[in-house]
């Protein structure tokens, strides 16, 4: 049975957990600085909690000993530290951040690690890019790869058109920053919220803009190879325009712990939440211009025997799946991976990826078959 520690006790971190104990391979630690979060955690055999804040070097590094690896669901301000504990252990890490600059400082510390460092495994940046590379994979050459995600609530009923599902932090975090694509073939930086765009999926209309960090690592996979390639996140419409509003014209992304706490008190949370996958690739094939695309929603499921939102199903299904992958041998075991070098069939394939290829809510009698499949 793999020990496995997982630093941060919230929605996601609790759900990768609850998932990892149900099939009987592993044993879990939670750790978290807030008392409060670890007591609401479900009293599970093979669950067990560590009062630890990751700001102290060496008993975060005391607490990875003996463990196979570890995983971040801590906010992204804090990754880095965590990455830079697991390499100084020497164990497996993986992580959810969508923070570029947390992603550098782990691509920094590869060369020189004794374990998987897998950062990005979670939904966009994660999945997206496994998706990416899949469609990419089918092209003799490739000219346009567009991958675009969204989190958002069934029914939307105020101006944004958004409820809380995920972290707020997060969330303003990818409004902000500078956003990687290739334009004409050049690696670029684009500005978040621009290049606005719409299009209706399955009779409802979206819209998407860019924002940063989605890609992960697959502009530098795909420099060369590609003439363009972009992520954007998808809203409703409007969404877009009022974050402008907030965020540039009112200056709050000078001030995002204001933003957030206006946000967090007038927003309200929902767990009837959707996500929304839509990827297109363009290039030639068997001597012709051709296109292949991928769509498909995920929504809330019953799995280990609770129903989880459908940003935590396909986030914490994420990292679970590519933890079992590494278990299994089928990823590299030392330096850094790649999300883009995990293949799309045996992601689908593997018990905790297969939530994102139901059509529909799992069933709590599916949910039990889980356990103990590969």
């Amino acid at each position: 049975m793999n020990r496995i520690l997982v630093v941060g006790a919230g929605h996601i971190g609790a759900m990768i957990a609850e998932l990892l104990v149900s099939t009987g391979d592993y044993a879990v630690t939670v750790a978290d600085q807030s008392a409060a979060a670890l007591e609401a955690l479900p009293k599970r055999t093979g669950i067990d909690t560590l009062l630890l804040s990751v700001t102290d070097a060496e008993p975060l590094a005391a607490a990875m000993r003996g463990h196979y690896a570890v995983i971040s669901a801590a906010p992204y301000s804090v990754t880095a530290a965590i990455a830079e504990a697991a390499h100084r252990v020497g164990i497996h890490y993986l992580d959810l951040t969508e923070d570029v600059r947390t992603t550098q400082t782990v691509k920094a510390l590869a060369p020189t690690a004794s374990h998987a460092l897998i950062p990005q495994c979670g939904l966009a940046p994660g999945f997206i890019s496994i998706v990416g590379m899949d469609l990419a994979r089918r092209f003799e050459t490739l000219d346009t790869l567009r991958l675009r995600v969204g989190a958002l609530p069934q029914f939307p009923s105020n101006a944004l058109g958004y409820n809380l599902t995920w972290s707020t932090a997060g969330v303003i975090n990818e409004y902000c920053q500078p956003c990687e694509a290739i334009v004409q073939g050049r690696l670029t930086a684009v500005p978040p919220l621009e290049e606005l765009e719409h299009f209706a999926l399955d009779g409802i209309q979206y819209e998407a803009f860019n924002t940063s960090g989605g890609l992960g690592t697959l502009c530098t996979t795909l420099e060369g190879k590609v003439r363009n390639l972009n992520y954007r996140t998808i809203r409703y419409p409007g969404h877009r325009d009022a974050m402008k509003l907030l965020l540039q014209d009112l200056r709050l992304a000078e001030r995002p712990a204001v933003l957030a706490d206006v946000l967090e008190n007038a927003i309200p949370g929902t767990s009837q939440d959707v996500v929304v996958i839509f990827a297109t690739a363009t290039g030639r094939r068997d001597g012709r211009v051709w296109q292949h695309s991928y769509a498909h929603s995920v929504y809330p499921q019953v799995l280990a025997g609770r129903e989880w939102t459908a940003i935590q199903t396909t986030t914490a299904c994420s990292v679970c799946a590519v933890l079992d992958l590494l278990v299994a041998g089928r990823l590299p075991q030392q330096g850094f991976v790649h999300q883009e070098d995990i293949r799309l069939d045996e992601f689908l394939a593997n018990r905790f990826g297969r939530a994102y290829a139901a059509d529909v809510g799992t069933t709590a009698a599916e949910a039990v078959a889980m356990r103990g499949a590969s």
